[in-house]
């Protein structure tokens, strides 16, 4: 719970889930409830090899994804896909997310209202 006086601070947005490559990964997965190759997610998030490897590790250690290795036929494939704690806490972070809108939108509401009321007095030399 936020205290009135850190009104803006969000708690709920989770650093692991926050960076610009790992919301891209986590939100191909929560689309695509079966998981991706590595290769589709490769492509969705538009990564390196090097750097998709390097946030799977991260959001794995985190258990917000599982890799899954196996074959297609004589080919290596690896299978991503997000595990229930990784997309309750993706879910949560959305709605982090959306309170973030709301604030603003009503911020900047606000500052307009006030803004348009108040008048110009001139100032006497």
């Amino acid at each position: 719970m936020k205290s009135k006086g850190a009104q803006f601070a969000y708690e709920g947005l989770d650093r692991v889930i926050h960076e610009r490559a790992r919301l891209s990964v986590l939100t191909s997965l929560v689309s695509h409830p079966k998981g991706l190759t590595f290769v589709d997610l490769k492509e969705l998030c538009a990564l390196t090899d090097g750097n998709l490897s390097r946030h799977l590790r991260v959001l794995e250690e985190a258990k917000l994804v599982e890799i899954l290795k196996g074959q297609d036929g004589n080919r290596p494939q690896t299978l991503c896909r997000l595990t229930s704690t990784g997309r309750k806490r993706f879910l949560a972070y959305l709605e982090t997310l959306e309170q973030v809108v709301r604030d603003a939108a009503a911020a900047v509401e606000t500052k307009q209202a006030v803004s348009s009321t108040k008048r110009l007095v001139p100032v006497q030399p």
